[in-house]
Order: structure tokens, then C-alpha cells, then sequence
């Protein structure tokens, strides 16, 4: 996964009016730390680190974050959305190493299709939409894949079905259930209807003998 370049601006000043003066600017707050080094006051234009965040890999995005001219190897994290405007209100870049494995989250698409699900009216139900991983930064793949052409009504599909790239290891539970065929709606309201009908007359029976 190759790294996008990004210019990070240090001397920014702490506090809500400077840092409110920053968004004014078109400009991002944020801090850089990992690996030892000592936090980092930074801030990034706006409109750039959206167009660095822009490609495939999305928040696993590798970037190559200049800092007074040091390149730091950097993933964005925990990143704070304005809670009206949702505009990136602040962002912290940790520091990463090509060599070590780190923990992402990774989109799940559904691919193929459910031919019985479809054919049975059924409803094909994603659970699960994202994935946990283990791995380096470079090998983090933009999303996986599950192939859901065997699903069948009343069927399911786990984490484990899923094709794992190599150099990938999974921190979700390989039993915990990605997608499931269910019934149609329609069916499943008649299933409740009979079973309210077959109630009624054992309900007007026990009232009977009362």
C-alpha cells in the first residue's frame, strides 16, 4: 500500500480560541506521537488531508506526514467530527513502522449472488460490516470479501467463510455471523399470524375451564 504525503504545520497555539481561529482557516488541529517520540502539536489543511483520505484504503490510508521537514510514517486515528457540522474538528497521526503489526477495521462486501435466498423471496441480512485485523501497515488490505452465492434461507455465513489475504490475522471472532438468509417478511407475518390463531382458542379454552 504506498504512503500519500501530507504537510503537518507545528507552532500551532493551545486553546479553544487558537484552535478555533485554526478552523476558521480551513485548518485541522492535531497531534503526532508514537514509536517514543514525544507528542507533536500539529495542524493540516482541511481540504488536503480530505483528498489524502479520499483513495481506497480510506482511514487506513498510509501517510506520509512531514513534520519540519521529518517524514513520520503515520495512520489517522481517532478522528473528531464537529457534533452539528460533522466537519473533522481534530485528528491524532500515530506513528507506525512498516515492520510491525498493527490493529485495523476493514469493510466487509458482500459478493456473488444468494440464487435460493432469491428465489425463496428470502432477505439476504448483513450483520456484520466491518472486520478487526491484525497486520502491517503496507498489507492492510482496503476491504475483504465474502462470497455469499451458497446462502440459502435460513442459512448463515461467518467470519470464518471469509478469504483472509495473507500476512492478515483476524481479532474477530471466526463464529460470529457475517450474513444470514432469512424468510421472506411476508411469510414470517403469516408464521405469526397462525401461531396468534393457534393461541386464541387455548386461551378461550383455559378461560372456559376457569
Amino acid at each position: 500500500m504506498p504512503e500519500t504525503t501530507l504537510t503537518a504545520h507545528t507552532g500551532r497555539e493551545l486553546g479553544s480560541s487558537s484552535t478555533r481561529r485554526l478552523r476558521a482557516e480551513g485548518k485541522i488541529p492535531g497531534v503526532v506521537y508514537g514509536h517514543g517520540t514525544d507528542p507533536i502539536s500539529v495542524a493540516v489543511v482541511g481540504r488536503e488531508f480530505q483528498i489524502a483520505m479520499s483513495g481506497e484504503s480510506g482511514l487506513n490510508t498510509l501517510l506520509s506526514l512531514n513534520v519540519d521537514g521529518t517524514d513520520h510514517l503515520t495512520l489517522a486515528r481517532d478522528i473528531q467530527h464537529h457534533p452539528v457540522r460533522n466537519t473533522v474538528s481534530h485528528i491524532d497521526f500515530l506513528i507506525v513502522r512498516r515492520d510491525e503489526l498493527i490493529s485495523a477495521e476493514v469493510t466487509i462486501n458482500l459478493v456473488g449472488e444468494a440464487v435460493e435466498v432469491g428465489h425463496g423471496d428470502g432477505i439476504v441480512d448483513q450483520q456484520l460490516f466491518t472486520l478487526h485485523i491484525k497486520a502491517k501497515p503496507t498489507e492492510i488490505p482496503n476491504s475483504v470479501d465474502i462470497d455469499i452465492s451458497s446462502l440459502t434461507i435460513g442459512g448463515a455465513l461467518h467470519v470464518s467463510d471469509i478469504l483472509i489475504p495473507a500476512g492478515v490475522e483476524l481479532e474477530t471472532d471466526l463464529g460470529a455471523t457475517v450474513v444470514a438468509g432469512n424468510p421472506p417478511r411476508v411469510q414470517s407475518a403469516a408464521d405469526a399470524g397462525e401461531a396468534g390463531e393457534a393461541a386464541a382458542p387455548a386461551a378461550d379454552a383455559e378461560s372456559e375451564e376457569g
